[in-house]
């Protein structure tokens, strides 16, 4: 793909959620952008770069390349680019955050399409394009860029050889894996109570470096076979949380509440005790309200948010 060099980069992200992950989705942006983050908006602009198809939630990218007050603006900009050697389409990007008076109407939105296209110095393709060109309109401001289209890695998770009645779901769970890791570089990853893989399979399909343990040897094989479904390698043993020596420096706790595994306020505070030995941060799922087991533990929380199915409720706990 051709690169069009900036000397600042802006990036502009549209999302959405539905509406019992509403907090969810917005821990999530936070995470990845900061205050840059309006959840009522559904749209970022940030000079961070987050690959679209890593959030359950992000829709697209558009690489900003040019902006103007006007439409003709842009077209005029758009002439000067370098000739492409790969074919192209540019689609109009709608704002989810624009009010209903601002809307752009369908036929606009063609005919913008048409004014930008035909300026582009090379081949369109409007079934099989190469290259996605985008634009946009933002706080009255024309914005023109490559365009790239979140892909939903996480969907094609869902069908695994082994399911768990009580795991997270593969959308949460991936979102949860970006809240714990919003940049994964160089980071070391734990899972120390992996269940049936869910987290460790999102994770791993983000390229993050990611260790999966759990105290019930009966699950493992079924996590490894998980796993391995999806082309993925990752390591995946048995092991009490009591027992992990390694320093890592983030955690992923789902919190084991089912009838077949309830666990005491006690074992709880033990099994954080455990974490803030060998994790400077991590991030809890729990369907109870543990923030004094928490504080106790040796954690501070830096930020929450609930995810809701029904009446059912988690709550996805930041802590360092």
């Amino acid at each position: 793909m051709e690169q069009y060099s900036q000397d600042t980069q802006q990036y502009i992200y549209t999302y959405s959620c539905k509406k019992d992950e509403t907090s969810l989705c917005a821990l999530e942006m936070r995470t990845f952008f900061g205050d840059n983050s309006k959840s009522e908006s559904h749209i970022v602009e940030s000079d961070v770069k987050i690959d679209p198809s890593r959030s359950p939630f992000i829709r697209e990218r558009i690489d900003v390349i040019f902006q103007g007050d006007e439409i003709q603006e842009i077209a005029q900009q758009v002439k000067e680019l370098p000739p492409l050697t790969s074919t192209y389409k540019v689609l109009f990007v709608k704002n989810p955050g624009l009010s209903k008076s601002e809307e752009v109407k369908f036929e606009q939105r063609r005919e913008i399409e048409r004014e930008i296209g035909i300026q582009v110095p090379g081949e369109p393709d409007l079934n099989n394009a190469d290259i996605l060109f985008a634009v946009i309109k933002v706080d009255g401001k024309w914005k023109f860029g490559l365009l790239h289209k979140s892909e939903a890695v996480w969907l094609h998770h869902m069908d695994k050889p082994h399911q768990y009645s009580t795991a997270l779901s593969t959308r949460v769970a991936r979102a949860v894996v970006n809240i714990a890791v919003p940049n994964p570089t160089g980071l070391k990853v734990i899972d120390p109570c992996c269940g049936i893989g869910t987290v460790l399979i999102e994770a791993l399909s983000m390229g993050i470096e990611i260790e999966g343990s759990d105290i019930n040897p009966l699950i493992l094989p079924g996590t490894r076979e998980n796993i391995t479904y999806f082309g993925l390698q990752g390591t995946v043993i048995k092991r009490d949380i009591r027992d992990v020596t390694d320093h890592f420096d983030v955690a992923i706790i789902d919190l084991p509440y089912n009838l077949c595994s309830v666990i005491t306020p006690k074992q709880q505070l033990e099994m954080l005790q455990s974490a803030r030995a060998f994790t400077k941060r991590l991030v809890i799922v729990t369907v109870e309200h543990i923030d004094s087991i928490i504080l106790e533990s040796g954690f501070s929380i830096v930020d929450r948010c609930l995810v809701q199915k029904g009446n059912f409720i988690r709550e996805v706990i930041v802590c360092e």
